[in-house]
């Protein structure tokens, strides 16, 4: 197919996004003194902006390539439990998946910025694992996600306690009777217990972590080896790598690809990987070769470091990197 026939198809897509959801909030205002309290700045405030964070940012992009998307998670039931349903109704996110907890707080992170620098960041979170009822209303949450049809599942595992092992094999088992492809952006908790998905997105930082493994990303035999202790340990279909400056690995069972990373201006790696995942994961429900998918990612996550803060990808700037470099899709 073309870009433009792909990009079409992205608008075609329903995906399910399962992990950790938190809400960014930015306190910000001018500081013009120092207290006579302590030495620290105040802030005058000015404004108080919240935004979708963690696994939503993933969604953020998704629906910016104009995809359906419905998110799975455990949140809160607390007041800021209320404020991530109303950005999610908002963005117009299905959150019919979403379990409220009275026993867990909705992960908020707030960043308090004076004269437009990040002075502190305040985390409101609880980071153990869900509970066995929460992680069976969970997996039920997605079996009736499933149930409506659905292209692609995407993992985004942020470490704050929603994808236990439980959860993580459990969906993967419903994915392959719905027939539906996985996608994961691993932590290093639980990195190998997605035995059996179809794409696995682990960074440099990822695989030697997950591994227990130091290598030179240089030395391409002693990279190619941790991939394929990885590859043996949990059997994907796909292994994407991503690399920073070195560009991106895609590895299959008949195929491994190098592409390199395109010259930018670097403003902000935030988001970057929510953005890679995104795309892939639409690109492998599109059913495109998985080189054009690692190509098109890598794309993506490119042009988004070129922003400053968490943005979601522009599609039509997308599209039109795919065309000017003639990927094939």
């Amino acid at each position: 197919m073309t870009p433009k026939e792909l990009f079409q198809d992205f608008k075609k897509r329903k995906v399910l996004v399962l992990g950790d959801v938190m809400v960014d909030a930015y306190l910000e205002g001018n500081v013009n003194r120092v207290s006579p309290e302590a030495p620290v700045p105040i802030v005058s405030f000015s404004a108080r902006e919240e935004r979708l964070g963690g696994a939503a940012n993933v969604a953020l992009n998704l629906l910016s390539l104009g995809a359906e998307v419905s998110m799975c998670s455990v949140i809160g039931d607390d007041e800021n439990a209320k404020t991530m349903l109303r950005l999610m109704n908002i963005k117009n996110i299905a959150s019919n998946g979403i379990v409220k907890s009275k026993t867990r707080m909705t992960t908020v992170k707030t960043r308090v910025i004076g004269n437009q620098q990040q002075l502190l960041r305040v985390d409101e979170e609880q980071t153990n694992d869900i509970s066995s009822k929460e992680e069976d209303l969970l997996i039920e949450s997605v079996e009736d996600v499933l149930k409506e049809g659905c292209d692609a599942i995407i993992f985004e595992d942020y470490n704050k306690g929603v994808l236990t092992e439980k959860v993580i094999t459990e969906v993967i088992a419903l994915s392959k009777e719905y027939n539906v492809p996985t996608t994961v952006d691993p932590k290093l908790k639980n990195f190998l217990a997605y035995k059996g998905v179809t794409l696995f997105k682990p960074n440099l930082k990822e695989l030697k972590e997950g591994l227990n493994r130091a290598f030179d990303v240089e030395d391409k035999n002693m990279f190619e080896g941790a991939v394929d202790e990885l590859s043996s340990l949990i059997h994907a279909e796909m292994l994407f790598v991503t690399m920073s400056e070195h560009g991106v690995f895609m590895q299959t069972k008949s195929s491994k690809d190098y592409i390199p990373a395109h010259v930018r201006n670097i403003a902000d790696v935030s988001g970057a990987g929510d953005t890679v995942i995104s795309v892939a994961s639409l690109c492998l429900a599109a059913e495109i070769p998985p080189k054009s998918i690692a190509e098109i990612a890598n794309l993506a996550g490119g042009i988004v470091c070129e922003k400053r803060g968490v943005v979601a990808i522009d599609s039509i700037q997308l599209l039109d990197e795919v065309e000017k470099h003639n990927i094939q899709c």
